[in-house]
């Protein structure tokens, strides 16, 4: 009987087992050898080492990257690329998680095996092949299979990237964009591309050369009036990172692009995402920072009047940055003439002078610095003595600010002071507050 009942107790793990069904809140104990011995978690992705000991993939990647080039069991030198996929360790864990997934385990998926710098290479070798021969068709597929591969893993992107998906990226759609047709079936393919290409930013300077040709712009432009929502979308992002880091000479030229103007403001007027928003206006803020032709182009399209309606009411990062548009397009005369024109130029400024974050302080100053200078009459002194200006430039001193807004700021005191005893002082959060003098 004794040894009977000896038989019939159960053993440690059916045990174990049996108190976490009475417990719900007890965790299911991790075998081991389920666990990195790294992160001490269970693997998700088990690899094993030349050394012979199986660590989860990201644990071990994360550990080689950060300069350690040695097995952290053993101390013997292991590399990256030799770490291989433990499909054995990887199903039993799978099995584990299976049957204990009534204690709210969940079973870890396949996870994919990742990029080797050969198969990276064999890809974008496709690619350019497929550009050559002016199959935009496979070129699209590619790039999209290209962004899959990238998004899986920030490995998987850093080899891609490595290999020079985006310069082979760049120069296929360079030389698609030169020889496709304006249907929408190849700007359909060539929105691939660029969708694929914001994966792989930042851009080296060989692949905005390609994106800056005659025929990427033109097809980008095209794209912006006629392609899909996600098409424009990657698009505007493509032309934020070209413009970001070109030179003068190369931004005069993309600002010359037939259609590019009118495609960016009307991004603006007719928002498709806030993303989007913010993309152009940056694009737009380095074509017109140093192009007064292209600022002086905007203005005529009616851009500071977009600008004005969209400072009314919007977050901080689209009010910097139209701000920072709305100082650029100020530097041509054409740009003064029509904010001197419109009702909102003053009372927007001085509003929007120390309430949102000191970049849009430095830009809010440095507008109504240009109008004020430039206007030919009175009105403007006289409407932002009303709204307040004075007393918070005076304040903005007394905070304190640096450099060029400190100068601006001061130069504006003595242009609005002859202007103090002909107007009142009203509210600038409404503008429609009960008046109030100086005195």
């Amino acid at each position: 009987m004794a040894s009977l009942s000896r038989g019939k107790r159960p053993g440690p793990i059916l045990a174990i087992k049996r108190i976490q069904l009475e417990d719900p809140g007890v965790e299911p104990l991790v075998p081991d050898h389920f666990r990195c011995p790294i992160s001490l978690d269970l693997m998700h992705d088990p690899v094993t080492a030349s050394t012979g000991i199986t660590y989860d993939r990201k644990s071990i990647e994360t550990w080689l990257e950060r300069g350690n080039l040695n097995c952290p069991v053993t101390s013997q030198p292991i590399d990256i690329h030799e770490l291989i996929p433990n499909h054995s360790t990887r199903k039993l864990i799978q099995l584990w998680c299976v049957e204990n997934r009534s204690l709210g385990v969940e079973r870890i998926s396949t996870p994919r095996i990742p990029i080797s710098p050969l198969e990276a290479s064999e890809i974008l070798s496709q690619v350019s092949l497929a550009s050559r021969r002016g199959d935009s068709y496979r070129c699209g597929n590619l790039a999209m299979k290209l962004k899959e591969i990238g998004k899986e893993s920030e490995r998987d992107k850093r080899c891609l990237a490595a290999a020079g998906a985006p310069r082979t990226l760049s120069g296929a759609f360079s030389q698609l964009a030169g020889e496709s047709s304006e249907s929408s079936k190849a700007l359909g393919d060539l929105e691939k591309i660029l969708s694929s290409l914001v994966v792989f930013f930042p851009l080296d300077i060989e692949a905005k050369r390609w994106l800056i040709s005659t025929g990427s712009l033109k097809s980008m432009v095209l794209i912006l009036k006629y392609g899909d929502l996600s098409g424009r979308l990657s698009t505007i992002l493509v032309l934020r990172e070209v413009a970001s880091t070109l030179d003068s000479a190369s931004l005069e030229s993309m600002s010359k692009t037939n259609g590019l103007a009118e495609a960016l403001t009307m991004l603006v007027e007719k928002p498709i995402s806030p993303l989007a928003t913010k993309a152009s206006l940056v694009t737009i803020f380095y074509l017109v920072s140093s192009n007064e032709r292209a600022a002086s182009r905007l203005v005529g399209l009616g851009l500071v009047s977009l600008l004005l309606d969209t400072l009314v009411d919007c977050d901080r990062s689209v009010c910097e940055k139209a701000l920072a548009v709305l100082e650029g397009l100020f530097q041509c005369e054409k740009g003064r003439e029509k904010g001197c024109e419109h009702a909102l130029t003053v009372p927007v400024l001085v509003k929007k002078m120390l309430r949102i974050s000191d970049m849009a302080t430095e830009f809010s100053v440095s507008a109504l610095w240009r109008i004020c200078k430039g206007c030919k009459k009175m009105n403007c002194f006289i409407e932002a003595v009303q709204v307040g200006a004075f007393q918070k430039l005076l304040l903005l001193l007394q905070v304190g600010c640096n450099g060029v807004t400190k100068e601006r700021a001061s130069e504006l005191l003595k242009m609005l002071n002859g202007s103090r005893g002909s107007a009142e002082c009203i509210e600038t959060v409404d503008f429609k507050g009960l008046k109030r003098s100086f005195d």
